[in-house]
């Protein structure tokens, strides 16, 4: 596309402006730190690891147009287990023992499905079409809380994550002549995301979170390595820094929302998640000439919606039985 000069100085006048509103927010940010509430605390955590997972996710968009998923899945897992290792090493005694190897090896299982499907759908998806998708997560671990946890919902509950499912089916809009095999991956993605929330729930109150971690970070690694050896193609070395700064991003984003559930409410927090779609819908318009379609966005308000509504409705299911919510599964 042709840009005129002055098109140009326009584009680029906007970006500075830009950044410098970000670093004059950014130093207000740190400046009043020590004054700001928790949960206020708590939201900026989780915006900024929002931001951190679209990066991550556009990251390995871009270089997933030339490796096979498995191979940048192995790199990342590999440097997530890297910067855990002071962890595992402090206490290897004991970060190994659990009466529950079994429930552990079930969740290794579906969050590799989950990680090879999910970013197979953020390779071959827009953005934002990806992301809006991700978010039924929450609607697909209502479902589950019903028939594995024997959770009661009542109809209020239920009619949200009806809502939300009808979302779904408005961003892929699915026909029988055209099927789209990449939002069903990213609906399956959401669906073993949401059955690992259900585990960690109860992990959570039984094991260490040290624990909970190594068996995570290990066997993934390991898995991955199988078929990432098999499709192994050797990057230079600016595609390996790509890949090694979207596992870095990964353990970053997961020491950022665990910071701000520790100063912050759950019910608080999980709603500031959604400043992700905002984040996609710049990345994917700004790096990949992505525009959102209507139908995206309509989709994406009822998922997000309904949602809000959900975990609004489990907050108050929570406080009647005198629950604290958990954190989401990160």
């Amino acid at each position: 596309m042709f840009f005129s000069p002055s098109a140009n100085c326009l584009a680029y006048y906007v970006k500075y402006r830009y950044l410098l509103y970000m670093h004059r927010a950014l130093h207000f940010i740190i400046q009043h730190w020590s004054g700001i509430s928790g949960n206020v605390k708590g939201g900026l955590l989780i915006v900024f690891a929002s931001l951190f997972a679209s990066i991550m996710a556009s990251l390995i968009k871009h270089i997933g147009q030339d490796f096979a998923i498995t191979q940048i899945l192995f790199i990342r897992q590999l440097c997530v287990t890297l910067i855990i290792s002071p962890i595992l090493f402090k206490y290897h005694r004991t970060v190994f023992r659990s009466n529950h190897k079994s429930v552990y090896l079930v969740r290794v299982v579906f969050s590799s499905i989950a990680m090879i499907t999910g970013f197979t759908a953020v390779v071959h998806m827009p953005l934002a079409e990806a992301t809006a998708i991700s978010f039924g997560r929450t609607l697909f671990a209502t479902l589950l809380a019903i028939i594995i946890l024997k959770e009661v919902v009542g109809i209020r509950r239920l009619t949200g994550t009806v809502i939300g499912f009808l979302g779904v089916i408005i961003i892929i809009r699915p026909d029988t002549n055209n099927i789209d095999v990449y939002a069903i991956l990213a609906i399956i993605s959401a669906f073993f995301v949401s059955t690992n929330m259900i585990i960690l729930r109860k992990m959570t109150q039984i094991d260490s979170p040290s624990t909970i971690m190594a068996y995570q970070a290990i066997p993934i690694t390991l898995i991955m390595a199988v078929p990432a050896l098999y499709f192994w193609k050797t990057p230079n070395l600016n595609e390996l820094v790509t890949i090694i700064i979207a596992g870095g991003l990964m353990s970053i984003i997961q020491y950022v929302t665990i910071q701000a559930f520790k100063v912050g409410e759950a019910a608080a927090l999980a709603p500031m998640e959604y400043a992700k779609l905002l984040f996609a819908v710049f990345i994917g318009i700004y790096f990949f000439d992505e525009t959102p379609t209507i139908w995206t966005l309509s989709g994406a308000i009822l998922i997000i919606g309904s949602t809000l509504y959900t975990m609004h409705r489990n907050a108050v299911h929570n406080q009647k039985l005198g629950k604290r919510p958990p954190p989401p599964n990160t």
